[in-house]
């Protein structure tokens, strides 16, 4: 799986699990398939004490930050304490969320003579409710993290959005466009990846996805998309891939 690959190659985390317990979730099915954890334990977030102290130096390329987990409540003084020490070592840093609102406002508060170094890429995948509560159970709803992105922009702090994985192709050009006002960096658009792997379950809502990310959707939305210049595509949305540039300034 190319996954974070498309936009680096050094992730940073500190927590086992994560609250938003997706059902599509790579970390979390590797996590079960290796015993790693029980079924229904995943979303029991255990910090990693020793991963939060840990001194980073300059990696030299954009770290993201957090990869197999996101930043909730329950973990944001954790997050600030690695978000401080991967800044000061001199990194640039991409947050990704499925954004609570109020661990990003933290976030700009507390970092906001470092906007330089920070650049938001928040999941939005539909802006259906019953979709995102499906597939993404204890993560923020659509308003909650369309308010995270305008707050974060309008605090004026580089800003991207992954619509990744597409939970609602139906409705993903008007999802593009009512994000990219708020969008100051990138929106990146890519499948569900590994649903044979990681679902165990055989239902409507797999097979929609499945129908709807069909490569001839996938195409067309390219297709529509290209030529907007904030889009971009993940490794396996369109049959040519071009390499990104993985640098925002």
């Amino acid at each position: 799986m190319r996954g974070t690959k498309d936009w680096t190659n050094k992730t940073v985390n500190f927590v086992s699990g994560c609250e938003n317990d997706c059902r599509y979730c790579y970390a979390k099915g590797m996590a079960i398939r290796f015993k790693q954890v029980e079924e229904g334990e995943w979303q029991n977030m255990r910090v990693r004490q020793h991963d939060v102290e840990k001194k980073h130096k300059n990696y030299g390329e954009v770290v993201m930050f957090p990869s197999s987990h996101d930043i909730t409540p329950t973990v944001i003084n954790e997050a600030i304490i690695v978000l401080k020490n991967l800044i000061k070592a001199g990194n640039q840093v991409l947050v990704v969320s499925k954004p609570k609102s109020e661990c990003i406002k933290r976030i700009c508060n507390e970092f906001s003579e470092y906007k330089k170094d920070i650049l938001f890429r928040f999941t939005i995948g539909a802006r259906n409710n019953d979709i995102l509560s499906f597939w993404e159970p204890g993560a923020p709803t659509f308003e909650e993290r369309r308010e995270a992105l305008r707050y974060a922009f309008e605090k004026g702090f580089a800003t991207s959005v992954s619509i990744e994985p597409i939970l609602d192709m139906n409705d993903v050009l008007d999802l593009f466009f009512e994000m990219e006002p708020y969008v100051s960096d990138t929106l990146w658009l890519g499948k569900m990846n590994h649903i044979k792997k990681n679902i165990k379950f055989d239902d409507q809502e797999v097979k929609r996805i499945e129908q709807g990310q069909s490569q001839e959707n996938c195409d067309l939305v390219y297709d529509l998309l290209k030529d907007e210049p904030k889009a971009k595509f993940k490794t396996g949305f369109i049959k040519k891939v071009v390499k990104e540039e993985r640098k925002w300034n």
